[in-house]
């Protein structure tokens, strides 16, 4: 059974050349210290080595609004697609993104396109690490296409604010999906919620688990309830978006996501958390 929206390495390899193709590589280098969250731009290690004709977009820098309540809020659709474009992406254009990290980052910017009215976008399934298990040529030289014409059809209901995740901690018609790690869950999240962990979603080389395993995980918390509303969060809106992948590739295409996420929730102290 194949997962929509998931290509593999094989099969991308064998689309490359073709015009339409538009391969983007969206790695963000993000490290934790006793200082907090350090964000690093992933453009050197695409030129250290990349697929053939990728292109490369710095997402904290190009595809999030410093101005908005927390960081890596997503920019703009004129933003959004004043970058894009740039890269060569058309409205008649097939999308491939990856990472080279743990595939959070190519879901980031799936969702991305998706929340401006894009579909035709895969995520490579297990991201460079599958390339270059498989034995794929790699390139260290930049690609560049034409400028082209992106256009931009925000869909508001894949994103959820604030004010609405915290309508959703009374409202029994909306689940809350908090995506981090059971013990970082364990130790605040936002009222009501339940835990699906980002990392239970891949298997050991870092690939979508199996339909029927995501269909397990996430019907143990009522997830796949058509009753209720699933939207997912983290501590910044990025793991949350490997989530939604995953809940859509089980069918959900209703899933919106908490961009803030903890983040914008904890900036104020008036706000409840859970401990479990």
């Amino acid at each position: 059974m194949t997962t929509p929206h998931l290509i593999t390495a094989t099969d991308l390899h064998n689309r490359l050349g073709d015009p339409a193709l538009r391969i983007i590589d969206a790695t963000v280098l993000l490290s934790f210290d006793a200082d907090g969250a350090h964000v690093e731009s992933g453009r050197q290690s695409y030129l250290d080595g990349h697929i053939p004709g990728a292109v490369f977009v710095d997402q904290a820098d190009q595809l999030s609004d410093p101005d908005e309540e927390a960081p890596f809020a997503a920019a703009s659709s004129a933003r959004f697609a004043e970058a894009v474009g740039a890269l060569g992406v058309s409205d008649d254009s097939e999308v491939v993104v990856y990472d080279t990290v743990n595939g959070i980052w190519a879901t980031r910017l799936w969702w991305q396109f998706g929340l401006e009215g894009f579909d035709n976008v895969s995520v490579l399934d297990g991201g460079f690490a599958a390339w270059t298990e498989a034995g794929l040529a790699t390139e260290t030289s930049e690609s560049h296409y034409p400028a082209a014409h992106f256009t931009a059809r925000r869909r508001l209901e894949k994103i959820a604010s604030t004010d609405a995740v915290r309508e959703a901690t009374g409202d029994s018609s909306v689940l809350l999906i908090n995506a981090l790690d059971r013990d970082t869950f364990a130790a605040g999240h936002i009222p009501s919620s339940v835990n699906v962990p980002f990392a239970d979603l891949v298997d050991d080389a870092g690939r979508l688990r199996s339909l029927p395993e995501l269909r397990d995980l996430f019907d143990s918390v009522g997830a796949l309830d058509e009753n209720v509303a699933p939207v997912t969060y983290c501590g910044g809106g990025i793991a949350a978006t490997a989530a939604a992948f995953a809940l859509q590739a089980l069918g959900r295409d209703d899933v919106a996501v908490y961009d803030g996420s903890m983040n914008a929730w904890t900036a104020d102290p008036g706000r409840a958390l859970e401990k479990s």
